[in-house]
């Protein structure tokens, strides 16, 4: 990838579409176990609150140079104005926010102690969008993509209920007339649902659980054989152009259905240590969208997501993409 990829990158505008939530951490040292339950007792040093869900893969866009919009609905509560803050902090477009007093904003804590993540919890609503706030979403949408030029746009589905059929059919078709790339990193809820898309990118579990079929890994001949036959069903079912399955540390397998026949390809993982696999898929989908909304062909597309997931999955926590250090590993990989 030359600098002249990471220049168009940069000119891209990106719609990301979906749910959002506040990654909320506290950091500290265990020292002891509790005398009341046999759990670590973790003495917090210090506080944090990231954007986390569809505002990661924002953050993302944003550190490979592009210009993310996120679209979502949050609650009226006290987390929403934190949000917004963040947002309001680090510069980010909000016209495509969409406060709502019937939901509840998602957060995400996290207790990290020594470096090892002890306990999550989590605070969300996970009922779909009421029509009322399908119109107002829909209605800021229509509106960002008439002021300016959109280069793609993510839809990423944590299955919170801002993504529901109708958010979907309708937006997929105003990209489609627009002539807009279209990318998905799903969940069960809507799996189905997602038609005519550019790219739709699951990872293993959802694709056996999406589609409810069984998926042979004792050989990579087995794997790629059954990834083979899985994404055809997807692309009969839902006419995906091209089907990206995230394998964990097998790697990535992408099916390409935009030529005469179908053009597959299994990409090995990087090898690095890992420490968090939080956040790697919205990293990747934001690699991967960029890099073919810049035109790059698919196997160098998914060679560039292979090791932006790698690197951020040797981070604690969610964290976005070093774009220089990614440029740098793909220099070092001749990528």
């Amino acid at each position: 990838m030359n600098t002249d990829f990471f220049d168009a990158i940069a000119r891209e505008r990106v719609l990301i579409v979906g749910d959002v939530m506040i990654d909320s951490y506290m950091w500290g040292n265990v020292t002891r176990i509790s005398p009341e339950a046999p759990v670590p007792v973790v003495s917090v040093t210090k506080r944090e609150k990231r954007l986390g869900g569809a505002a990661n893969v924002a953050l993302n866009v944003e550190a490979m140079g592009a210009i993310p919009i996120i679209c979502s609905v949050l609650g009226s509560d006290d987390s929403s104005k934190d949000f917004q803050q963040i947002m309001y902090n680090a510069g980010m477009d909000r016209r495509g926010i969409v406060v709502s007093d019937n939901r509840m904003t998602t957060v995400k804590s996290r207790v990290i102690g020594n470096n090892m993540h002890i306990v999550r919890v989590d605070e969300e609503s996970t009922h779909g969008l009421s029509t009322m706030e399908e119109d107002l979403l829909l209605e800021r949408i229509n509106r960002i993509i008439k002021a300016m030029p959109i280069d793609a746009i993510i839809f990423q589905d944590y299955d919170k209920g801002c993504i529901t059929p109708r958010i979907i059919e309708e937006v997929a078709s105003l990209a489609q007339r627009k002539k807009i790339l279209t990318t998905v990193d799903p969940k069960h809820r809507n799996f189905s649902t997602f038609k005519n898309v550019g790219l739709f990118k699951p990872n293993l579990k959802e694709l056996r659980e999406g589609l409810n079929i069984d998926i042979d890994e004792s050989t990579d001949e087995s794997l790629v054989h059954d990834l083979q036959e899985a994404s055809k069903l997807l692309f009969k079912r839902q006419n995906t152009k091209i089907v990206l399955i995230t394998l964990s540390n097998k790697g990535m397998f992408a099916c390409d259905f935009r030529g005469s026949k179908p053009v597959s390809m299994l990409i090995p993982a990087c090898v690095q240590a890992v420490s968090d696999v939080s956040g790697a898929g919205d990293t990747v989908i934001s690699v991967i969208t960029l890099a073919l909304a810049a035109g790059a062909k698919l196997e160098d597309a998914v060679r560039c997501a292979n090791v932006a997931g790698g690197i951020v999955c040797q981070q604690v926590g969610v964290v976005p993409i070093d774009c220089k250090r990614l440029k740098n590993d793909l220099e070092q990989l001749n990528i």
